[in-house]
């Protein structure tokens, strides 16, 4: 039964695999909230500039999680990227991921 339910909605992603493969984690808010707080080690590249970024991302060579205040600019960077072809998943919430990764 729970293979069926997962199917249906899908498996919830493995945020600490992802980090063992390399994953980079990039924080889309504007560098004043990155500098509030962040993941240590994530990249701040903003929503607003993401795209113009892609090849740099992809020259990356590693899956890319999305991560900003709340989820919804993290879910418009991963079109973004997916878009390009790039691996990445939609971390939400920087300080829920957070938790998740330690």
């Amino acid at each position: 039964m729970f293979s069926f339910i997962k199917s249906l909605f899908g498996a919830s992603t493995d945020y600490k695999a992802l980090m063992l493969k390399g994953a980079i984690i990039i924080d889309v808010r504007s560098p004043t909230e990155f500098d509030s707080g962040h993941i240590k080690n994530s990249k701040n590249i903003p929503l607003n500039i993401i795209q113009r970024e892609v090849t740099i991302i992809k020259k990356m060579g590693k899956p890319i999680i999305t991560v900003c205040q709340s989820g919804g600019r993290s879910s418009m960077a991963k079109t973004i990227l997916k878009n390009e072809g790039i691996e990445v998943y939609n971390g939400g919430a920087w300080f829920k991921l957070n938790s998740k990764i330690m």
